[in-house]
């Protein structure tokens, strides 16, 4: 199984998805926690995540959903189903009266070997443990069903690795919710056969959103997800490129002091993107303060540092990259966060859609913290209005027309609120080089 992405332009072949599932009502139940963005309704949710699969359909990419895949790849691999049922008794734990505890761990362990490999698949995505009484004066035992941090993020597919131009990055998460995911993807990818560069290890954290391919270079975000550690393990590999920029997170201008907000650009994938060969997309106000760190592969494989760092715009602009400038409240709204299908095709929120509670959940945080956020909040309604009387909203915008980008625009407007787009959702698993 050959893996590669040398471009985000390239004909996009072959994507896995994961159709979010009864972990995503865990997720709800305290959504702060379980580092989503907001509530919302998990009936429209599902049935937009059809849609995007129904679309990349339409466009010709194969698509793969994680559970089916996992089926698929322990019927041709058993030894990987072996694995799982090793690491269960590990997730699946008892507590109670020690009898009982350990006649129900004796128990699990004779009952792996019955257990398919979709009953194994929901004990790695859902973690059940139970806790067992027997109440005075009754022969019934009582179980009470308790699940470990169920992996409500799974369905953003992207963020467990990223496709480079000789194989995939195996991530580690850097949010202690989301550290069972790589486990599990990881695990499939490598006994489906895929083709792997490396895997980041602790105390390194790398998520998949913070790496795009570019052609010639790669640039690879550091910050809130992806550490200096990271960034290390990830320049030593052997990804494909002679040169990778490493983008600093950026503190908005519009906050008073110089700490990033993870929730305005967690990923370099929520703040810029490209939508073809020579054309980025990004925050106009972002791109200029993100700092690039420039480094090359020089002769034996050694990677050196280039003198300074530059804004992330001019290091853009010196590798001749057009660049369509977003707004704030456009980058707010999930604008880059679009996949490219081939070169200027892309599959894109309709982010006019997004506004209000883009602006209601900013407008929350004004409330709590006016010092940080009310000028954050002030220039999203300004730029509503100004953008509502005079261009429109991205993707629907001349900028892109005149520049030959065809868009196919999609209503995401629940689902996003799990803090992420079309970009996010999908695991790329190959792209046709041009």
């Amino acid at each position: 199984m050959t893996n590669r992405a040398r471009a985000e332009w390239d004909p996009l072949v072959e994507v896995l998805i994961h159709r979010p599932g009864i972990e995503m009502f865990f997720g709800l139940m305290e959504p702060y926690s379980f580092l989503y963005e907001r509530a919302f309704s998990i009936d429209e949710a599902v049935y937009e995540h059809t849609e995007l699969e129904h679309a990349l359909g339409e466009e010709g990419v194969t698509v793969r959903r994680l559970k089916r895949y996992a089926v698929e790849v322990a019927g041709r691999r058993p030894e990987l189903l072996e694995r799982v049922r090793e690491a269960a008794p590990r997730i699946v734990r008892y507590s109670g009266p020690k009898e009982m505890v350990v006649q129900s761990r004796r128990a699990l362990r004779r009952n792996l070997a019955s257990f398919d490999a979709e009953t194994l698949f929901n004990i790695l995505l859902l973690r059940p443990s139970v806790r067992l009484q027997r109440r005075a004066g009754e022969r019934a035992i009582l179980p009470t069903v308790e699940l470990d941090c169920p992996l409500a993020n799974l369905y953003f597919m992207r963020d467990q690795q990223a496709l480079t131009a000789d194989g995939f990055v195996l991530g580690r998460m850097a949010k202690p919710q989301r550290r069972g995911e790589p486990a599990l993807t990881g695990a499939l990818l490598r006994y489906a056969g895929a083709s792997i560069a490396g895997e980041v290890r602790a105390p390194g954290t790398f998520e998949g959103g913070d790496l795009l391919p570019l052609g010639e270079f790669a640039l690879l975000g550091t910050g809130d997800r992806t550490n200096a550690s990271a960034v290390r393990q990830i320049l030593a590999m052997p990804t494909g490129f002679d040169e990778i920029g490493v983008v600093h997170q950026p503190a908005h201008p519009a906050l008073p002091d110089d700490s990033p907000d993870p929730m305005i650009d967690m990923h370099l994938d929520t703040y810029f993107n490209v939508a073809g060969r020579g054309l980025a997309v990004g925050s106009e106000a972002l791109l200029k303060v993100a700092k690039v760190d420039r480094y090359r592969r020089r002769g034996g494989g050694r990677v050196v540092r280039e003198p300074g760092s530059i804004p992330l715009l001019d290091f853009l602009r010196a590798r001749k990259f057009e660049v369509v400038e977003l707004s704030t409240l456009e980058q707010l709204s999930y604008a880059t966060n679009f996949l490219c299908l081939r070169d200027r095709r892309i599959l894109a929120v309709e982010v006019e859609r997004e506004l209000d509670r883009v602006l209601a959940g900013v407008a929350v945080a004004a409330r709590r913290n006016p010092h940080r956020y009310g000028a954050l909040l002030a220039l999203a309604r300004r730029e509503r209005t100004e953008l509502a009387e005079g261009r429109g909203f991205f993707p629907h915008t001349a900028a892109l027309r005149d520049r030959g980008v065809e868009v196919v625009p999609l209503s995401l407007q629940e689902i996003t609120g799990g803090y992420g787009g079309a970009h996010c959702m999908t695991c790329v698993l190959d792209r046709a080089a041009s």
